[in-house]
């Protein structure tokens, strides 16, 4: 076999070489045609397939192509360990291997641990957690997309415990929700989202504060999206207490933040604040003057002139679309 037609053989996905859906004659014309189309795809599938080929190039006829695939199973499908014990006791050298397929594998036994074994697992996070990190950091993006999985999964087994050990794995899901390959993103985002839904907001907003003045833009977006997601879970008592004035000061900086995303987490966490106070002080968003305890008194005594306008600007339209409304 040529190299040409080895180079094309690594693109075709295992199902098609099990069961030789290319024909020998119309080979290289079948698969390396399509590669651009379906490089996207294949990539976003639930699985990937890579097929093995010597590193000089060479091709020995009589050598067996080896296929590694490596699954990306999601939560509800994942099947209990069979060796609770065995796995506790290889979990950790499994994560460390050097094997890229084999970490894979420990990570989807992380899984699989947290979801039916979590009281067992619970003792070991915080060794478990760096090598998820560690992880989320290897350049193979089937490992990223499987630490993201994995992370997602630990959230919501685990919720508070996590709390002391989150800090560099935020980090990383931030970064890779951010600028990665799609399908990365896609993995991290949903683990971002089961953070904010099963961390306790009043522990997890200080851990999200300092990432809204990352100097990386695209971090600062996811962070603020999360901070947003993670306020209305305080409920009206959490907010007054965790304090209105901090948090209008929080959204008043993003307010002005070069991406959109953050401008827009921004507006629904500022809509948010004065629904809150509002119902606090018995207004109601009809209300047009402007007594000492309104909104906008408040607003102005809180942040600067032009911060106070730029707030007022966002909240204003939005009680202005429900007058009109009613």
């Amino acid at each position: 076999m040529s190299g040409n037609a080895l180079r094309d053989l690594n693109i075709v996905p295992a199902s098609e070489v099990k069961n030789g859906s290319c024909s020998k004659g119309s080979f290289t014309k079948q698969c390396s045609g399509n590669v651009n189309k379906n490089i996207e795809e294949r990539q976003a599938k639930n699985s990937i397939s890579l097929v093995s080929t010597p590193s000089n190039g060479d091709v020995n006829p009589g050598a067996e192509i080896s296929n590694l695939e490596v699954e990306y199973i999601e939560s509800e499908n994942l099947s209990d360990v069979g060796d609770v014990s065995a796995n506790l006791k290889t979990i950790l050298a499994g994560l460390e291997s050097k094997d890229w397929v084999m970490v894979c594998e420990s990570l989807n036994n992380v899984r699989r641990l947290s979801i039916f074994h979590k009281e067992d697992v619970l003792e070991m996070l915080g060794d478990i957690i760096p090598l998820i990190v560690k992880s989320l950091m290897n350049p193979r993006s089937a490992v990223c997309k499987t630490a993201c999985m994995t992370a997602a999964d630990i959230f919501s087994a685990y919720h508070d415990h996590i709390i002391d050990s989150l800090d560099p794995l935020l980090v990383q899901l931030l970064l890779k929700s951010s600028q990665d390959k799609r399908f990365v993103c896609e993995a991290a985002e949903r683990a971002l989202i089961s953070m904010t839904s099963w961390v306790s907001p009043i522990l997890l907003l200080p851990k999200l504060q300092p990432n809204l003045k990352h100097r990386n833009p695209r971090i600062r977006a996811k962070a603020s999206m999360c901070f947003c997601r993670s306020v209305p879970r305080l409920g009206i008592e959490g907010i007054k207490a965790y304090g209105i004035d901090k948090l209008i000061l929080v959204a008043a900086s993003q307010l002005s933040d070069k991406l959109p995303e953050s401008r827009e987490a921004a507006r629904a966490l500022l809509l948010e604040l004065q629904t809150v106070y509002e119902k606090s002080h018995g207004l109601t968003p009809t209300t047009e003057s402007d007594p000492p305890g309104s909104w906008e008194h408040f607003c102005q005594s809180k942040l600067s002139p032009l911060s106070a306008q730029a707030v007022l600007r966002v909240t204003n339209v939005a009680r202005e679309g429900l007058v009109l409304g009613s």
